[in-house]
């Protein structure tokens, strides 16, 4: 079992920065895979980006590559994702998921995924 924490967001400016963290407790956090989903009010919920267990393989959805960066501490059972050059279309709600699979491909399918947290708000105002 293991419990996912979020935290980081709040409102910003477009062009700003933001980090979120994703804290993990339980048992095993180092060998599920994690990935961060955003969703908004009517709409599905939407891959952002992943990463294997030890943190060598990683994707991201178009929209975010070259912007974001998915990273993690296995020390720390945490989950990192730094978010630069923020727009309005990237307000929502961010969550962290852990997944047992660690084939890359896999991770942008959000069913793939065990554990969720609650999940952060992200407001970027133009």
């Amino acid at each position: 079992q293991v419990q996912l924490v979020e935290s980081g967001g709040r409102l910003v400016q477009a062009g700003d920065s933001l980090r979120l963290s994703c804290a993990a407790s339980g048992r095993g956090f180092s060998s599920y895979a994690m990935g961060w989903f955003r969703q908004t009010p009517g709409k599905e919920r939407e891959f952002v980006a992943a990463i294997n267990w030890i943190g060598g393989s990683t994707k991201y959805a178009d929209s975010v590559k070259g912007r974001f960066t998915i990273s993690r501490d296995n020390a720390k059972n945490t989950v990192y994702l730094q978010m630069n050059s923020l727009k309005p279309e990237d307000t929502a709600v961010y969550y962290c998921a852990a997944a047992r699979t660690q084939i890359v491909e896999l991770l942008a399918t959000s069913s793939v995924y065990t554990y969720w947290g609650q999940g952060t708000q992200v407001t970027v105002s133009s």
